[in-house]
């Protein structure tokens, strides 16, 4: 069989990262957590990566005045003493997280961040004939918490300081009806672990997490304005574990702060139309593990109407170099089983038809995207039992539907999802109801298939229910558990699997309650 890389396509090539996962016969015996790697949209270094530099034996002290602020605050640093009329590198410590992912033939594990501290180089100055420095500089967009500030004479750091990046957060609109998508910007969400998250809280309840891993420490998340009519104040507060953390003004990191503001509520127009809001493609890194090659045997060539879609969709594949005049088995690679229970689960063959190639070698045919499990699948071609091809394919979760849409309080109601995957990153997906978050569902041993039957509560009019994307209990240490089974705001930049093609949705959703 030979091997070759997918055509320089986003989707495909995440597409031929990922089937890796799901093939026993091409994983590897000592697969270990590896940290995800950079992908488009992650924001970047604040500067060039500086050169290598030592402590100077006589360091000095820099002034930096405000020594505090958010992202894009002007802030001057003042030195004296240094070697006169040299140029002068002012390097910004900071540091590249990134999510850790063990990929497996059966499962991609959650193992947390990993942090690799960087020096950059922020701007160039030069000293004057008395030895004295002054530059104005801009606090980069960048991670809050301090960051050592260093001026670089020669290779040599010969005088020091701190600056602290605060967070920041913009909300709007602050009026409208029910429904109303909120935006809130934040920047200067920290690295570690009681910096790195905040929590939303809407009318006192908890609504979902903001976590900023890939995004250097920014993100823009939308919340729905819930009702009745009236004022609903909103909290963004700290959260050290996901969750709000009430007392942070007595805590080690009470500089972190709370952002309050509120929304009114305006009128109710009745529930706003079902939406699945799907996050971007991305295309990772060339040098990542991620780049899995596609395998076919010498001479075949298979090209898709699709590389995703989702459930029952119509799938054409078109191949050439088989065998001629002769049977092509299709069969589809996904998993049977559950974690639920020691029996576990497999990767097991799913047959999807048989074709017939012409007397040169060429086949077109259609199958449909089996009504399973979603995430990455291998959608492989056989012939005399031997696999001729095997290409990755990706099931993109689905909304069924919600019933009924109108029910009055106490009574039950159902959402039917379609296409849940079964790795620690796509099978359970979390569920708020006006903004408060009630629990997770997962659809892993029913097949890719959430029925979820839930109450309706509140008074008569419009009440929103929000799905979002998060993580299954994972392998992370205890400083980084923060995303299992919490909704996850900031699913569109920063889910920890989109750096291998995994497309997410947040699912919005709405009843009216009557009397």
């Amino acid at each position: 069989m030979s091997r070759k890389r997918f055509p320089m396509s986003p989707v495909v090539i995440v597409a031929a990262a990922v089937g890796a996962l799901l093939l026993p016969s091409l994983a590897h015996a000592d697969a270990h957590p590896v940290a995800s790697p950079a992908f488009a949209g992650v924001a970047r270094l604040p500067g060039p990566i500086a050169p290598p530099s030592t402590p100077s034996a006589n360091m000095k002290l820099l002034t930096v005045t405000p020594a505090s602020g958010p992202v894009g605050t002007k802030f001057t640093i003042v030195g004296s003493g240094l070697p006169a009329s040299k140029p002068v590198d002012i390097v910004w410590a900071t540091s590249t997280v990134r999510y850790v992912l063990n990929p497996l033939p059966e499962n991609v594990e959650y193992h947390g961040r990993q942090f690799d501290k960087v020096n950059v180089v922020l701007v160039h100055g030069a000293t004057d004939g008395r030895g004295k420095l002054e530059l104005d500089v801009t606090a980069p967009e960048d991670f809050g918490d301090v960051h050592d500030v260093y001026a670089v004479v020669g290779g040599q750091q010969v005088a020091k300081a701190g600056f602290q990046i605060t967070r920041q957060f913009k909300v709007s609109p602050l009026s409208g009806p029910i429904g109303t998508p909120i935006t809130i910007k934040v920047t200067g969400l920290g690295a570690l672990q009681y910096t790195s998250t905040a929590a939303v809280l809407y009318d006192n309840s908890y609504a979902g997490m903001i976590s900023a891993t890939a995004t250097r420490g920014s993100a823009t998340v939308h919340v729905r304005a819930s009702g009745p009519v009236g004022v609903h104040p909103i909290e963004i507060s700290p959260a050290s574990a996901g969750v709000p953390y009430l007392d942070i003004e007595q805590s080690a990191v009470a500089f972190v702060g709370k952002f309050r503001t509120a929304f009114r509520v305006t009128r109710d127009n009745g529930p706003p139309k079902s939406r699945v809001e799907l996050p971007p493609v991305v295309q990772p890194t060339e040098a990542s593990y991620t780049t899995f090659a596609q395998s076919t045997a010498a001479g075949v060539t298979v090209n898709l109407s699709s590389h995703s879609g989702i459930i029952l969709s119509q799938l054409k594949v078109a191949a050439n170099g088989l065998q001629p005049n002769a049977p092509v088995a299709l069969q589809w690679l996904t998993a049977v089983g559950t974690r639920a229970t020691a029996s576990g689960w497999t990767i097991q063959a799913m047959p999807l038809g048989q074709a017939t190639t012409g007397a040169d070698g060429s086949v077109n045919t259609a199958v449909r995207v089996p009504d399973a499990l979603g995430g990455w699948h291998t959608l492989q071609l056989l012939q005399a039992g031997a696999v001729k091809a095997q290409i990755p394919y990706y099931v993109l979760r689905s909304f069924v539907s919600i019933s009924p849409k109108v029910v009055k309080a106490g009574q039950p109601f159902s959402i039917h999802l379609k296409g849940i995957g079964w790795t620690e990153l796509d099978n359970t997906t979390a569920v708020t109801y006006d903004n408060k978050y009630i629990g997770y569902a997962c659809g892993f041993y029913s097949q890719g298939d959430i029925n979820m039957n839930l109450v309706a509560t509140g008074g008569p009019g419009t009440h929103l229910i929000d799905l979002y994307p998060t993580v299954y209990r994972g392998k992370a240490p205890a400083s980084d558990t923060w995303l299992e089974h919490m909704p996850q705001l900031s699913f569109m930049q920063d889910a920890p699997g989109l750096a291998l093609g995994y497309r997410l949705p947040a699912i919005h959703l709405a009843i009216r309650v009557v009397r």
